[in-house]
């Protein structure tokens, strides 16, 4: 979430400081500022890495490795292609030099002699001393005893090396038991030290210099990924080396590099947690289970990890397989509705000797045919609500787990949504003094009540996108799948509260959107108005001078697509909009999209989470032949597009680093042909958008301070499947049917697609994001900002029939089989709306109705349409062929009528049957 107008900035006019930018996140953690700047006070801390006694340089065939002479960690990991740029925060051991700071090569463990109750902590870190340096031969870099800085009373003995095997860089830890009794690991973690730290960066030079890294939780099989923040260049693969599974991921909290806005923090790789699950994590169901190992006296054991480039980010699959790594691809990903007949395929040389699911009959696995020499295909199905684990076992004894999460049949979740947030959080309190009601209002869901005050106004003010949040996904709830009760209660919202208090109904700031409709100003109200167990005493908290506000240019959006999901239903279906026609809405729409430029001028020149929605206004302008206002808007976006054009990184925003400007970007530079600067962001996007078989990470767009905003547990943590993945995948998606042949973008689009709703409970409640760090791994328990990456299922959801060369036919949102010449492909979305045919370079598109069936002859290319069955609100059809003009055309075997650029078609009482005939 965007916090421009909750920031404090130099001057008027001007961006915030990046100094600035912490205070806020001080106060809302702690109800008190630093009295210096944090990162002054870490270069304060007395240096104890022993940097002045210099470094040493080795170089292995794809790497310079740098280390610091004393401690043996690492000062820089440099790709030889590219010796300007380093993996590691080697630029900030300046700062970063003190006890406590965490070094790649440094190693944690949690252990007890055999008998005992108590674990204990080591940690190479903690207190830094001059490491002994142990003899270099053969395959040695460096190696060295690390007793003097895990302390005299450790009672195993590590030993590091740094190795190159067969051309690879190795990271590896011997660990000897040298006491007379048993010692239980209870706990062993390598921190993962990556150049995440954007402190004091701009835009270029954080996508010049930084990575973001993502971890594929999954044993044996598991990997760490680090990309640089353009997605250009080679990407490192992080593997396991030996016996060394990826079994949890866990955050580095004790470090002191002051985490915030340009920070997310550091993780470990966790080679055994046991000890941190009957402690710090006890009752939350971890990813893998928990493990200890226990060394017997004088035994010895070694863990160690492999540094890997790949050519790109897109191609670590590719670089798995070449080294001998098992790759799992999920069909459509690994957010599996009940209805869909999923596929998993596993490339691995090692032959599977069986496969566990956890929790028992959670999802069914069958093998299938055997594609090719490595390549095994399974069909899998959920069956239990919930999170599931596959755990894969190999003749070879690696062992793999892929992480699925089961949900509901998509029909069935919206209804559930539609339910929750038209009676949970259906607010209609009488004389409320913000006039609020009738609204569908935040909710706090370990509570089970609604939000109705909160120390950070907009969450319960119905604005930004923490308080707007539950109405807008109300709203686009309606657009996939409308529910007549559920629109009556949304037009009264709509037409009391929306217009006329959230937004200006009349007055200079007509159609203005305020960033709050609630504020704390107990001289002007009632006594007992406000909570007094609420700290009003934070920034946070508006007057109403400040909720008034319009000036916040990301509120328009959610208002714009509001009047634009009545205007679609108004004009598209018959009854289900009453209270004003099609115009009225469209013209609302049009007058707040323009409102967002005049009226917030500045913000407006960065790109805003849920910009396609103007995108959208724009073509049914055109589509309505409104050209003058048509005309009108395409200018505004033109004038905000041709900016990005000048710049290098087009999707900055008031923060220092952002994931929600590339959405709008993206489709705005399309839509204009800047193709150069939709490749930039897409390839921006990609870096922090992994597909890997882990439903929390596959498709998961980053952000790590929006719980701050719209969270009830305020943390800095990277979120799972926040508005970002929703969001983001729509570029990625219109990407791909542009570049159909690069199924990588599909499966990463699809994940973050689909994520979306991966959180929605049983009940139907969306919750901000989901959790990661291990203590927790459950969804926060508010409603914040969810409607926001909503938006982006709503506009987005999409079935897509794909052929691969390898896998076949596939679907994604959709069940695929194969009769004679055809593949019959039937769509399982709730909107069932959209198809993309991927052989023909077709995108139908639905203004109303629902596809049924669609089937895709091999031979002739034909394809033959089944729409459902008319309804009370739908008599009619409303058809689109999206076609490129470079590939096969393709028209209707039978004249329909052309309403708008769609094809008009009546329904009946029964599937209508359309065949779209192949022209060349």
């Amino acid at each position: 979430m965007n916090r421009e107008m909750h920031i404090p900035t130099v001057g008027i006019g001007k961006r915030p400081t990046w100094s600035l930018l912490l205070i806020p996140f001080c106060i809302l953690l702690t109800s008190i500022c630093y009295a210096q700047d944090p990162w002054k006070v870490l270069a304060q801390r007395p240096e104890t890495l022993g940097l002045a006694s210099g470094k040493e340089t080795y170089r292995t065939q794809s790497f310079n490795l740098v280390l610091v002479k004393e401690s043996q960690t690492v000062a820089a990991l440099q790709p030889l292609n590219d010796l300007a740029f380093d993996f590691t925060p080697g630029d900030r051991l300046d700062l970063r030099k003190a006890d406590g700071l965490y070094q790649l090569g440094d190693i944690n463990l949690r252990l007890r002699q055999v008998g005992s109750v108590e674990w204990k902590d080591y940690s190479s870190a903690k207190h830094r001393s001059t490491v002994q340096a142990l003899p270099q031969a053969g395959k040695v870099l460096a190696a060295a005893d690390l007793s003097s800085t895990l302390g005299n009373d450790a009672p195993i003995k590590v030993k590091r090396y740094w190795e190159q095997v067969d051309g690879k860089l190795i990271l590896r830890f011997e660990l000897t038991n040298n006491t007379e009794q048993g010692v239980e690991i209870g706990a062993l973690g390598i921190p993962m030290i990556f150049n995440n730290i954007l402190h004091e960066r701009s835009l270029d030079e954080a996508h010049a210099k930084n990575v973001f890294f993502d971890p594929y939780i999954g044993m044996d099989a598991g990997y760490l990924q680090v990309a640089r923040l353009s997605g250009t260049g080679e990407a490192l693969l992080v593997l396991p080396y030996g016996k060394t599974p990826f079994e949890a991921y866990r955050p580095l909290l004790d470090d002191p590099t002051p985490r915030g806005i340009t920070f997310e923090g550091f993780h470990e790789w966790m080679v055994h947690s046991k000890a941190y699950a009957e402690k710090e994590w006890k009752g939350v169901s971890q990813w893998n289970e928990p493990s200890a190992v226990v060394l017997k006296p004088k035994e010895q054991i070694s863990y160690g990890l492999q540094f890997i480039l790949a050519d790109h980010v897109t191609q670590l699959e590719k670089a798995l397989k070449a080294n001998n790594r098992p790759v799992a691809v999920g069909i459509p990903g690994y957010v599996l509705p009940q209805d869909v007949e999923g596929k998993l395929f596993i490339d691995y040389a090692s032959k599977v000797k069986s496969i566990d699911i956890y929790p028992k009959n959670a999802l069914s696995i069958m093998k299938d045919k055997r594609i090719k020499e490595n390549l095994q295909s399974y069909q899998v199905t959920g069956r239990k609500w919930g999170r599931a684990t596959v755990k894969v076992h190999y003749a070879d004894g690696k062992t793999q787990t892929i992480h699925y999460k089961v949900i509901r049949p998509e029909s069935q979740i919206m209804d559930s949504i539609g339910h929750f947030l038209t009676t949970k959080q259906w607010f209609d309190q009488a004389n409320d003094p913000f006039g609020r009601n009738p609204s569908v209002i935040s909710y706090d869901y370990e509570e089970q009540k609604q939000v109705t005050q909160d120390r950070r106004a907009w969450v319960a003010g119905l604005s930004d996108e923490g308080g707007a949040g539950s109405w807008l996904e109300a709203m686009m709830k309606q657009f996939v799948q409308p529910n007549k009760e559920e629109l009556q209660k949304l037009q009264v919202f709509a037409h009391e509260t929306l217009w006329g208090n959230i937004q200006h109904s009349e007055g200079p700031q007509k159609y203005g959107v305020k960033k709050s409709v609630f504020y704390y100003e107990p001289d002007s109200m009632p006594a007992g108005t406000y909570d007094s167990n609420i700290n009003y005493k934070v920034w946070s908290a508006w007057n109403k001078k400040g909720a008034d506000d319009v000036g916040r240019s990301y509120n328009y959006p959610h208002v714009a697509a509001a009047h634009w999901v009545l205007y679609r239903l108004s004009r598209y279906h018959q009854g289900l909009v009453d209270q004003e026609n099609w115009q009225w809405y469209l013209e609302k729409a049009f007058h707040t999209s323009m409102a967002m430029v005049k009226q917030a001028p500045y913000y407006a020149q960065f790109g805003q989470m849920e910009g396609s929605i103007f995108l959208l206004i724009l073509q049914d302008l055109k589509n309505e032949n409104r050209l003058v206002e048509a005309q009108e808007l395409e200018a505004a976006m033109k004038a905000r597009a041709d900016h990005w054009r000048t710049l290098n990184y087009p999707f900055g925003s008031e923060m220092p680093w952002d994931s929600t400007g590339q959405e709008e970007v993206y489709m705005w530079s399309d839509y204009f042909g800047y193709h150069d600067k939709a490749a930039v962001t897409l390839s921006a996007i990609m870096a922090y958008m992994p597909t890997m078989p882990h439903w929390a990470y596959n498709g998961n767009a980053r952000r790590y301070w929006d719980f701050l905003y719209g969270g009830k547990i305020a943390r800095i943590e990277r979120q799972i499947h926040h508005y970002g993945s929703a969001l983001n995948a729509i570029p990625v998606l219109k990407a791909y049917r542009d570049q159909p042949e690069n199924l990588h973008l599909l499966r990463v689009g699809y994940g973050g697609l689909m994520g979306s709703i991966a959180n929605i409970t049983e009940d139907g409640f969306g919750p901000s994001a989901f959790h990661s760090y291990p203590s927790t791994l459950a969804n926060d328990a508010l409603s914040g900002d969810y409607g926001s990456g909503f938006f982006g299922y709503a506009i987005n959801t999409s079935s897509y029939l794909v052929h691969h060369e390898d896998f076949g036919w596939l679907g994604f949102g959709g069940n695929t089989r194969e009769e004679k010449d055809w593949v019959v492909f039937k769509p399982t979305t709730a909107a069932k709306s959209k198809i993309f045919i991927a052989s023909a370079k077709l995108w139908l598109s639905l203004d109303a109705g629902q596809f049924s069936e669609v089937a895709y002859n091999v031979n002739t290319k034909a394809i033959r349409i089944k729409l459902a069955a008319k309804n009370a609100f739908t008599p009619e059809a409303f058809l689109r062929l999206n076609q490129d003009s470079k590939a096969t055309s393709y028209s209707l075997d039978k004249k329909q009528d052309i309403e708008r650029g769609a094809y008009r078609v009546p329904l009946h009482s029964q599937e209508t049957i359309l065949t779209l005939i192949c022209n060349n």
